[in-house]
């Protein structure tokens, strides 16, 4: 969302006054509610939420422009000053969970601001790449492995786990251990963000990414911002993208891809 700087108030409100015709079962916002985790941005994405959680019931978790990375670099300091504000409006838990019929739906903690995890060779991905530990992936594993037969199982997550079409570029440092943690992990399905641009693909063939763009005036190549509608039935995983029109102001149905659903075991 952004809430800040770059936010398009025209594309948040009709973003939302959009949802109830999509009559969602569930609403994920994967992070970067703010620009640069002020208070005034989070009450404005707070105050979102509250509204659409109004329709579905909604996940968020932080994004790395929602960390205080300032206040504890290398956690120098311990890791609660980086996520005060976040959860002064979202709540403590910054990895929580959502079971709806049909659906396990977990959050994984991503966004650590500038942390040893988080670090490459590139001094531009400081306090930008994140990094997915061991600890998280444990924890969603173990969720999943207690939902019903059948249920989707959805990983979110901040960082782009795929490569950014236009960008080149992985939000995640160590991105290939991490992609075979989440193959390993049992999801079905990864939501994430973080690139500023639309996109789906798949990890090895088998677990299906939805990256989603952004409501911001800031995307890559200067396309339109977007949001993406997922469905999913018993033999496949489908993902819209919901481009912006500027001259009819609204968002309209565009790219659709459809992955076929492993069988489970």
């Amino acid at each position: 969302m952004h809430f800040g700087r770059d936010v398009d108030l025209v594309q948040v409100e009709a973003c939302e006054a959009m949802l109830p015709s999509i009559a969602p079962s569930a609403i994920v916002i994967s992070g970067d509610h703010s620009q640069r985790g002020r208070h005034g941005e989070l009450q404005m994405s707070r105050h979102f939420r509250d509204r659409v959680e109004r329709l579905a019931p909604t996940l968020v978790i932080p994004g790395n422009h929602d960390v205080q990375w300032w206040a504890s670099p290398f956690g120098l300091f311990g890791s609660r000053r980086l996520y005060t504000k976040y959860r002064h409006y979202f709540g403590a838990d910054l990895s929580p969970r959502l079971e709806i019929p049909g659906a396990a739906i977990a959050g994984a903690l991503s966004s650590y601001g500038v942390a040893f995890g988080s670090l490459t060779w590139n001094p531009n991905d400081m306090a930008v790449k994140g990094h997915l530990p061991g600890s998280e992936v444990e924890r969603v594993t173990r969720f999943f492995a207690t939902a019903p037969a059948g249920a989707a199982r959805i990983l979110v997550l901040h960082h782009n786990v795929l490569r950014g079409a236009i960008s080149r570029r992985m939000g995640l440092a160590h991105w290939r251990r991490a992609q075979q943690q989440i193959r390993a992990s049992g999801a079905d399905l990864v939501l994430c963000g973080h690139d500023h641009q639309e996109g789906s693909g798949l990890i090895d063939g088998a677990v299906v990414v939805s990256t989603s763009g952004t409501l911001t005036l800031r995307t890559r190549g200067g396309g339109p911002s977007a949001f993406n509608v997922v469905t999913i039935d018993d033999q496949a995983i489908s993902v819209l993208h919901m481009r912006w029109d500027p001259a009819g102001r609204q968002f309209r149905s565009s790219d659709l891809a459809r992955y076929g659903r492993m069988a489970p075991g």
